[in-house]
């Protein structure tokens, strides 16, 4: 990889564009997520440094994605326990659908306190707005109850809203989560821990930390920042899209990939720094894959998360791990945690190209250990 200088027109002056190939960009990627050798030491490390894991309940091999995450990173040292407790402890501490390190609740607290939006809000915003507004005594109603008696599930709330949330369907008749979802986003209530698989709410003052607030367009910059060491190569700006933003806006330092359209962000520390890779089974909602556009781009995978397509259509499997080996994704597994037959059975073991040995034996050696960490034996069915 080398750094050109470019003259910006509109400033006229010259800056730094790194030029990467696209291997190049692949090992920031798979650096940034910590998926490479040597592996971190430390949940709570892996936790900071990725500043979110998803809170996604789906567990076809009996653990859910964040835990899957966290074992892909620490391998099978990693005790499930230990996340269990820095959630009890409120040391990582759920919003908006993701565990984040308790310390970066103030950047999204800045954010709170200009909400509905940034000026000029959009006829949405505004919206979303009126209709908070005008529920504003179910609002009040749960805040009450709360103060009383939290924490409590979604299910002890009454739904007293005298205006319907405006749904195309998906949201018919959920009222009350649309409403305690923009009550999130004011800074009235927070996520407080989970009892079986309900999640359970509470005053908001009573779960975030009291640390200073930034003020919003410094919290943004510094969540951008953020984002970026964890990612190591992003776009300025994406498509919105529900969930954790891929875009980075001005963090970072300009780049560009060979053969890729576009100038992208890169994190400035993982430029040359060497690169010693190692197997790795990842979530379908891990970071280092959930930008299908980068995937794409850069390397080169097909993956598609099938669970929500009819058995018939499905071509990898109903939650199919992507393979990484090295800086490539060169594949996927098919495989389902059993514990009543105490197997993890593998169903397939897809390679997108013909392997070789030495990847063949190191997918086959992250399969033991991930059953070894279930608890289970390997099956293999094809």
């Amino acid at each position: 990889m080398r750094a050109v200088p470019s003259v910006d027109a509109n400033v006229y002056r010259h800056r730094v564009v790194h030029e990467l190939s696209k291997a190049d960009a692949r090992r920031i990627c798979v650096q940034a997520q910590l998926l490479d050798a040597p592996r971190p030491g430390s949940v709570l490390e892996v936790i900071r440094h990725l500043t979110v894991l998803q809170a996604e309940p789906t567990a076809p091999l009996s653990v859910p994605s964040a835990d899957l995450v966290l074992w892909s990173r620490l391998g099978s040292a990693y005790d499930r326990a230990e996340l269990v407790d820095l959630v009890d402890q409120q040391v990582v501490i759920e919003h908006q659908g993701y565990l984040r390190p308790s310390e970066d609740l103030a950047l999204f607290r800045a954010e709170m306190s200009i909400w509905p939006g940034r000026e000029p809000l959009k006829e949405w915003q505004r919206d979303i707005a009126r209709w908070v507004e005008t529920n504003d005594g179910c609002r009040r109603e749960i805040l009450d109850e709360l103060r009383r008696e939290g924490p409590l599930p979604t299910s002890a709330f009454e739904d007293t809203c005298e205006v319907p949330w405006p749904s195309s369907g998906w949201n018919n008749n959920k009222n009350v989560q649309m409403l305690l979802k923009q009550m999130v986003a004011r800074g009235e209530v927070a996520a407080a821990g989970r009892e079986g698989r309900q999640k359970l709410w509470d005053l908001a003052e009573r779960i975030y930390p009291d640390d200073p607030v930034p003020d919003p367009d410094e919290a943004l910059a510094t969540r951008n920042a953020r984002r970026l060491r964890a990612l190591g190569l992003a776009r300025a700006r994406f498509a919105e899209q529900p969930g954790e933003p891929h875009h980075v806006g001005e963090a970072g330092e300009p780049a560009v990939v060979e053969g890729v359209k576009g100038e992208w962000r890169v994190e400035p520390t993982l430029l040359d720094r060497p690169f010693e890779g190692r197997a790795a089974l990842l979530s379908p909602f891990d970071r280092l894959v959930q930008d299908r556009k980068r995937l794409d781009q850069l390397f080169e995978f097909d993956y598609l998360l099938e669970m929500y397509k009819p058995v018939e259509q499905r071509i990898w499997g109903y939650y199919a791990l992507p393979i990484l080996h090295g800086d490539l994704l060169v594949g996927k597994l098919d495989a389902t945690a059993e514990p009543a037959e105490g197997v993890l059975r593998v169903d397939k073991v897809h390679e997108d190209f013909d392997w070789s040995e030495e990847t063949r034996v190191a997918v086959a050696a992250e399969i033991d250990d991930l059953a070894g960490w279930l608890g289970l034996e390997v099956m293999y069915v094809d």
